[in-house]
Parts: structure tokens; sequence; C-alpha cells
């Protein structure tokens, strides 16, 4: 390489929505390379195309392979590839466009929940040495045994975040439209503040919990491989929200943000025998097809008989709910039943490690506010409630302020 250094830049669906926002991103990534950078720009489908793709397929079947899912949804991407790269030739700048297998991003065979063991960076640095913007589409890959795979909703900043990891770039800067991470949704709570810097692990709740910002997947690489990101807007040049390795210089906030999530729904066995083995042979059904189960709650044993509930994604809600009755049968289990109308309220910060009383408070804020808690789950930064759907906006709100949350940072005693 030529001794510049080199930047990762993905840009979301949103942020290419249309063919004036291409030209914007344009102008952003030459405005990058001006300041001495290889770019690598990663770039989602064109608004809300992934969408359109996947309607068109259930207005076909209400039942499509996963492949062929890869096969369709990987179009979206060459589409806005291919067209920003022209918005580059236009702006004077050499760019090239490609797919994802033509530059290596293998990943295993799990057809639209991919997971990448290998990013290979020949073609890419080969490129880069020319001169020229490599632009690569999002969340598609290919297998071991030559299949197109997409990695699910957000896919895209893995990508990124592994690129960046690949190439040793100085920061992975996730451009989407919002300008960083906020304490709360900012659609729901106007007061919501924007972070300046989180740790890793403090991200890591905050996406597994219901924070859109990143994909979960996208934050765990960089924690593993150490690559800064930095999550901003796409229509302003403000600094986002910085997501670092935790050191002295952060703020120490005891909560640093609300996040809640509608995306998933509750399935409960009732009636299970009471034995070792009956949780193992349920979730270990579940796992081979790739579903991940997130909160678990059992009963007490009464006559040596108890419930099991989980919750999954709504979108693995189908098949989980197939296979949760098979083995229930298998089991002798009395029958199962399925709740989509949860929603998760969960409250974030690195200083419940040592602040005690949080849980108490958060019971307490939607105690006051007439909210049940059906299901919780913890970890040493996170509480996690699952609550009625209809009472979601409330909650936040009411988390929010009974941490004060809006007033400024809480700060560790």
């Amino acid at each position: 390489m030529d001794g510049k250094r080199i930047l990762v830049q993905k840009f979301g669906g949103t942020s290419v929505a249309d063919t004036e926002k291409i030209k914007n991103v344009a102008r952003r990534i030459a405005e990058t390379r001006s300041k001495g950078y290889h770019v690598v720009a990663v770039i989602s489908a064109l608004g809300d195309t992934t969408d359109r793709l996947v309607e068109l397929a259930y207005q076909i079947t209400p039942r499509p392979r996963a492949r062929e899912m890869d096969m369709l949804l990987a179009t979206g991407e060459q589409i806005s590839v291919a067209l920003l790269s022209m918005a580059m030739h236009e702006l004077g700048h050499e760019a090239i466009s490609f797919t994802g297998a033509q530059v290596g991003i293998v990943t295993d065979s799990a057809h639209t929940k991919a997971k990448i063991l290998d990013v290979k960076v020949g073609r890419i640095l080969e490129e880069l040495e020319k001169g020229s913007v490599v632009i690569v589409a999002g969340f598609q890959g290919v297998s071991l045994d030559d299949q197109i795979t997409t990695r699910g909703r957000g896919g895209s900043d893995t990508t990124a975040v592994a690129r960046a990891a690949a190439l040793g770039a100085e920061v992975c800067e996730i451009y989407t439209d919002v300008d960083g991470v906020y304490t709360a949704d900012p659609r729901l709570v106007p007061e919501a503040r924007k972070l300046s810097r989180l740790s890793y692990e403090e991200m890591l709740e905050m996406a597994a919990t219901g924070a859109r910002v990143l994909q979960l997947r996208s934050v765990e690489f960089a924690r593993n491989y150490g690559v800064v990101i930095h999550v901003r807007s796409s229509f302003s040049q403000e600094e986002g929200t910085w997501i670092t390795e935790e050191d002295e210089r952060m703020e120490k906030a005891i909560i640093s943000g609300v996040t809640h999530d509608v995306s998933e729904a509750k399935v409960t066995v009732f009636d299970v025998p009471d034995r070792p083995g009956v949780a193992a042979a349920l979730f270990k059904a579940l796992a081979a097809e790739n579903i991940n189960v997130d909160m678990i709650i059992q009963n007490v044993s009464e006559n040596q008989r108890t419930d099991i509930s989980f919750t999954v994604s709504k979108e693995d809600l189908q098949k989980a709910e197939e296979i949760t009755a098979r083995v229930a049968e298998e089991l002798g289990a009395g029958g199962v039943s399925v709740d989509r109308d949860i929603a998760k309220v969960s409250l974030v910060g690195a200083g419940m490690r040592t602040h005690p009383g949080v849980a108490a408070d958060m019971f307490a804020a939607l105690a006051e506010n007439d909210i049940n808690i059906e299901m919780i789950s913890t970890s040493t930064i996170k509480i996690s409630c699952v609550i009625r759907a209809e009472d979601v906006e409330k909650a936040v709100r009411a988390i929010h302020a009974k941490f004060g949350l809006d007033r400024g940072v809480v700060m560790r005693a």
C-alpha cells in the first residue's frame, strides 16, 4: 500500500434511498478521499427495496425456501453498489463495485442467517493500490459450497466491521438516518440525549435488547477484533457516538440508556414433565434450526409438572411454534400457546455492576404506571422485562424519566 490510511464507511438503506441521496453519499466519500484516506464503502439496498422483495416472495408462496430468499434479496444490493460506483465516476473518482462473493466474504450455509467464516482482502487491496474507491454489497456472501448467502437485517453492519478488522482500518464509520446512539429512541422520548461514547459491552447489550442502530453481530465482531466504530448521520457533519473499549476516560454512567423491542413473541409449553433433559430436548431442537431463544422462564414444579416460557423473534415464530409443538407432544406436555402481543423493555449501563437499587427503581417506575411484568432477565449491566406491547411507549418514557436520563449523565456513586 502507499501509506494512506484506510477508512471503512457503511451506508444503510435510508442513506441511499434515491438517486439524490446516492449522489450525497458519493460526495461524502469524495470528501473522505480528499483527507488522504483509502475508502471501502459497504452499501445496503436502496430504501425499502429489501422489504419489497420479501413482499414479492410471500405473494408467490407463504413458505419461500431460504436459499431462494437469499438469491432474491442479494439482488437489491447489486443495484445500489452499481449506482454508487457510477456516481463516484461522475465526480471524477475511480470506483469499482463488487458483490460479497466477488471480494471473498465467506460464510457458513445457514441461509438468511449466515455467519462470516473468512474475509479475504486481496482483491480489495489491489483496487485500493490503483487508487479506486471499493464499493461492496452489504449483507451478502458466499458459502463454502458456492451458494449465495445473506446475514439478515443489519448484516451490512457486520460486513463493514469485518472488512475494517481484516484491512486494519483506522475506523469503521456506520452512517444512518440518526446522528448517534441515544439514551432512548428519540421517536418515543423527545428528551433523549445522544451519547458521545459507549463501551463495546454496553453497546452489545443495547443492540441485543432492541436498539436498532447496530446489528448485534457487528458489535461482537468489533469487540473481538478491537475495531473502533463511529455511528453518525449521513445527513450532517456532526460527530456521532463512538463505540470503543471501556477506559478510564469514559463517563462513568450508572445507566447509559433504555431500549425496547417489539419484534419478539412468547411461546409457552404447558404441563411439562419436570424431569432432567426436558429443557435440553426442547432448546436443542430449536438450536438445530438456527432459532435464537432470548429469555427463558420455568415455573415452580407442582405435582412434578411445570410450564416453560421463552421468547423468540417473530420472524422465527412459525418455525419455532411447529418445533415446540412436536417436541411437546414427544415429551407428553399438555400443550403450547403463543403470545405475539409482548414487548421487552431494558435498562443498560456499566455502572450497574457497583450500584445497588437499579432494579428496584426500574420495577418501581413500571409499577407507578400500572405496568405488569411478565418475565425478567438480568446481566451485570442489563435488566430486561417483558410487558404488554400496548404499554411499551409508556414504559420507556417512565423509566427514562425515573433515572433522569434527560437531564444528563447519572454518575456512579
